[in-house]
C-alpha cells in the first residue's frame, strides 16, 4: 500500500524551531522512524515539506489513484487551509491528521482544524509518536477496508 506523508509550513525547521513545544527530532529522523515503521507495516511512503499551501495542494491531487492514504501535518495550514480541505475531501483517500503537541492546550486559534471533519481521524500530542501513531491508524484503517 501506498501512502503519501506531507508536513506543512516551518517543519523543516524542527530540531531548531522552539524545542519546548515541538521536541528536538528533525524532520529527516521523523522521516527515518516512519520509513522503518513502515517497512515493517508493508507500506511504501512518500514524503514531501512545503512552506507553500500550492504545492501541498499539487501533491494531493497529484496521489489520486496513486496513493491509497494520506499521513498529513498541515502544521499552521490547519487552522486556515480551505484549499488544503477541498483538495482532500476531492479524493476521498482515507486520510489520518496529525499534530506533534496537544493543539488543544495551546492558544485557542490552534484549536480549529479544517482537516478533522474529512479526515479518518486525528492524533495530536504525543511529539514525532503521532507521526508513529497516526501511520500505524491508516495503515489498520486500509488493511481492514480491502
Amino acid at each position: 500500500m501506498k501512502i503519501l506523508v506531507l508536513h506543512g509550513p516551518n517543519l523543516n525547521m524542527l530540531g531548531l524551531r522552539e524545542p519546548e513545544v515541538y521536541g528536538s527530532i528533525t524532520l529527516a529522523q521523523i522521516n527515518d522512524r516512519l520509513s522503518q515503521d513502515a517497512m515493517e507495516l508493508g507500506a511504501e511512503l512518500s514524503f514531501l515539506q512545503s512552506n507553500h499551501e500550492g504545492v501541498l495542494v499539487d501533491a494531493i491531487h497529484a496521489a489520486f489513484q496513486v496513493q491509497q492514504g494520506i499521513l498529513i501535518n498541515p502544521a499552521a495550514f490547519t487552522h486556515t487551509s480551505v484549499a488544503l480541505r477541498d483538495a482532500i475531501a476531492s479524493l476521498n483517500i482515507p486520510t489520518v491528521e496529525v499534530h506533534l503537541s496537544n493543539v488543544y492546550k495551546r492558544e485557542e486559534f490552534r484549536h480549529h482544524s479544517f482537516i478533522a471533519p474529512i479526515a479518518i481521524g486525528q492524533i495530536s500530542g504525543f511529539g514525532a509518536e503521532s507521526y508513529r501513531l497516526g501511520l500505524r491508524a491508516l495503515v489498520a484503517h486500509l488493511t481492514a477496508s480491502r
